[in-house]
């Protein structure tokens, strides 16, 4: 038996631009507990952009648009046969997505401060060019290669 489905917690908005989508990228980038690091790599990144884009804010949820999957695809197995079968992405799993490519994207960039890779990739991201948008690509061109199988959708 199951016990019941858990609740989704309502992410209160951040301090600073009152954004439910800056708090969402800095419980992303939170690590270890250090929230007050997180949150100064984050602003950091978006005062870093006020002199390069018009508004950081725009931007950021610009790149997330871009980054966010549309189709994704699941393992389900049909008579002991394993199947990849492409499943269209709920909105806030588009959105947890974008934002862990992104940072991911952002990590990965050697030799450079968080603060300084991730403002890189936000901007990468909101131009449609970057390794987040690449990842979004990839897992695109994975779910339209097995469309075949779309009809074991569950």
């Amino acid at each position: 038996m199951r016990r019941r489905r858990a609740e989704k917690r309502q992410t209160l908005p951040d301090p600073k631009y009152e954004s439910v989508l800056v708090q969402r990228l800095i419980s992303v980038v939170l690590s270890r507990g250090k929230k007050a690091l997180a949150r100064r790599i984050v602003y950091g990144a978006i005062e870093g952009m006020e002199g390069k884009v018009d508004d950081p804010l725009e931007t950021l949820q610009k790149a997330i648009e871009n980054v966010k999957p549309r189709l994704e695809v699941k393992s389900r197995r049909v008579g002991g046969a394993t199947y990849q079968v492409p499943v269209e992405v709920p909105p806030d799993r588009q959105v947890s997505l974008a934002l862990r490519w992104i940072l991911r994207a952002a990590r990965s960039r050697k030799g450079i401060p968080m603060m300084v890779a991730l403002q890189n990739e936000l901007r990468e991201a909101a131009a449609g060019q970057g390794m987040a948008v690449k990842k979004r690509d990839e897992v695109h061109k994975m779910a339209q290669a097995n469309r075949a199988f779309a009809h074991l959708r569950y």
